[in-house]
């Protein structure tokens, strides 16, 4: 079992993660309903690229291109038989750049939920979930994965079957949901079920936290509001989206500049993320401020979400309710007290 990400957590106050996959593929000429995944087999160059600008760009952590490569998402693209295959060429293709960069760099195997919803409410079975995703994370492990990344999950039991089957496989693992819908994954989790979850699972992930969902404001005020259950030794991940997508010239664009981005990896640092990333619209330009933000800035005290939502831009949709049902007024309130 790899212990390099243990290892660098040992070693460094924080990581910095990557940014986004589909969104830079689709700007290298990935086309809209395709698989990504696909690109392993067919475009490796272009994936090897992909991974190459990331590592270049000073990411201590780089996900495989492998989000939907478990069998219930390639099955819709008829690769359902081609699981192994897949993702174990996604990580030795990053595992290959890895090692021509000379640097220490994780190569986390990205697996992202099956697509199905889980019994009661759909026709999937724990034990179903824990054999798809080992499956998909037996490929992983066979590329020279380090970690398993388990991202952009909603579902509670979704995360415990991708955990075991991590487990299973032999495995580290992280995790983070995306906190989406009024402060909650689209089924119903809060960052604080989350740490109750992280904390009565074992092996537990060596980090958790949140990705994807909204803006970074969002994502910010959410691990402000979880913040105080965190035990001694969690590592929290934030890995927001690059802004908001916009429609621009028939297609979706984020509309976060490097700079923001940088303002927003030196908060989630000063607010206690350890693991510092992009998702969405997130590119290695980006991710590059990013790096050279933490670096160069001296850390500061927990901000505020007050402080959050000047730096950033304002909390989106319903999330005023900083994410655990807390109201609008009562959440700057104890973030200042936190600070304290």
């Amino acid at each position: 079992m790899s212990q390099l990400l243990e290892q660098l957590l040992a070693e460094r106050e924080w990581l910095v993660a990557d940014g986004a996959t589909g969104t830079n593929l689709f700007a290298a000429g990935l086309m809209h309903g395709d698989a990504p995944e696909i690109w392993n087999l067919e475009q490796p160059d272009k994936i090897s690229a992909h991974y190459r600008s990331f590592i270049e760009a000073g990411s201590d952590i780089v996900l495989t291109n492998s989000f939907g490569g478990t069998a219930n998402r390639l099955k819709l693209h008829g690769l359902d038989g081609r699981v192994h295959e897949i993702n174990e060429i996604a990580a030795r293709l990053l595992a290959d750049e890895i090692a021509a960069s000379g640097r220490q760099v994780v190569c986390a195997g990205s697996v992202g939920p099956t697509g199905d919803l889980f019994q009661p409410v759909g026709p999937l079975t724990f034990e179903d979930g824990v054999a798809s995703f080992r499956a998909q994370m037996a490929g992983l492990k066979a590329g020279g994965a380090d970690v398993v990344w388990i991202e952009t999950m909603s579902a509670e039991i979704e995360v415990r079957a991708a955990l075991q089957a991590a487990a299973d496989v032999g495995l580290p693992a992280v995790v983070t949901l995306s906190f989406d819908t009024n402060g909650r994954t689209m089924m119903g989790v809060t960052p604080t079920r989350l740490i109750e979850v992280v904390h009565d699972v074992a092996p537990p992930p060596l980090a958790f936290g949140g990705n994807c969902g909204t803006g970074a404001p969002d994502l910010l005020a959410g691990l402000l509001s979880a913040r105080d259950r965190l035990a001694p030794g969690d590592v929290w991940i934030s890995k927001a989206n690059c802004g908001i997508p916009e429609w621009s010239g028939g297609e979706v664009c984020y509309n976060g500049t490097p700079e923001m981005m940088a303002d927003y990896a030196v908060l989630a640092r000063d607010a206690g993320a350890r693991i510092i990333g992009g998702c969405c619209g997130t590119t290695p330009a980006h991710v590059r401020t990013m790096r050279a933000a933490l670096e160069s800035r001296p850390k500061g005290e927990v901000p505020s979400v007050e402080e959050v939502v000047a730096r950033l831009g304002p909390l989106t949709g319903t999330t005023a309710s900083l994410l655990d049902g807390e109201s609008a007024e009562a959440a700057p309130a104890r973030a200042r007290r936190r600070r304290r």
